[in-house]
């Protein structure tokens, strides 16, 4: 009779644990849910929290360098963006205004610079958060209303490590990285 009574008080506990956990794991996918796609990232370059994602794409193309003489200079992007079924929707390249994106449906938005950035992997270009430009940000579609950009996740992308041959040589050095799109919550 105490084996029953030990068994059932036993079982009773871990059935207990067991609802403990997958009411954490409910709480821990609502707050995530809440958060929209939102990554993990250094306090030095968090959004907060009167802003949440609205569109997350995943960025193949180049970081474009010119040899100066002295050295590799900033920077200069080329990407595409895909979204999470792999369709292309945002082209991202440099302007005189700071990095841009634009969307197949035409919207844009510009990062303001100089961004907030954290070097993550020496290996690969830093993260970065950089506020919209307002009045450069407009048209219909994905990137209407952006406020902020996450470039995280990067891969690849540093400047070469050797000199130039000659002043305004160019090297395209391949990155991949998630970006990020956020928008004020009203």
């Amino acid at each position: 009779m105490k084996a029953n009574t030990y068994q059932t008080q036993h079982t009773g506990a871990w059935l207990r644990a067991l609802a403990f956990v997958a009411a954490f794991a409910a709480s821990t996918l609502a707050v995530r849910a809440e958060d929209n796609r939102a990554p993990e990232v250094p306090f030095d370059i968090q959004v907060g929290d009167t802003n949440k994602v609205h569109f997350h794409g995943y960025a193949v193309g180049v970081q474009i360098y010119t040899w100066n003489g002295t050295d590799w200079g900033n920077a200069v992007p080329r990407a595409t963006l895909f979204d999470e079924d792999g369709n292309v929707v945002i082209q991202h390249f440099g302007t005189t205004n700071g990095p841009a994106w634009r969307s197949n449906s035409g919207s844009e938005v510009v990062g303001k610079l100089p961004p907030k950035k954290v070097i993550v992997d020496e290996s690969a270009i830093p993260w970065l958060l950089l506020a919209a430009i307002p009045e450069l940000t407009h048209g219909p579609g994905i990137l209407a209303d952006t406020s902020f950009v996450h470039r995280v996740n990067t891969v690849g992308g540093v400047a070469p490590k050797e000199p130039g041959a000659f002043v305004g040589q160019v090297a395209e050095v391949p990155y991949n990285a998630d970006y990020f799109f956020y928008r004020l919550i009203h």
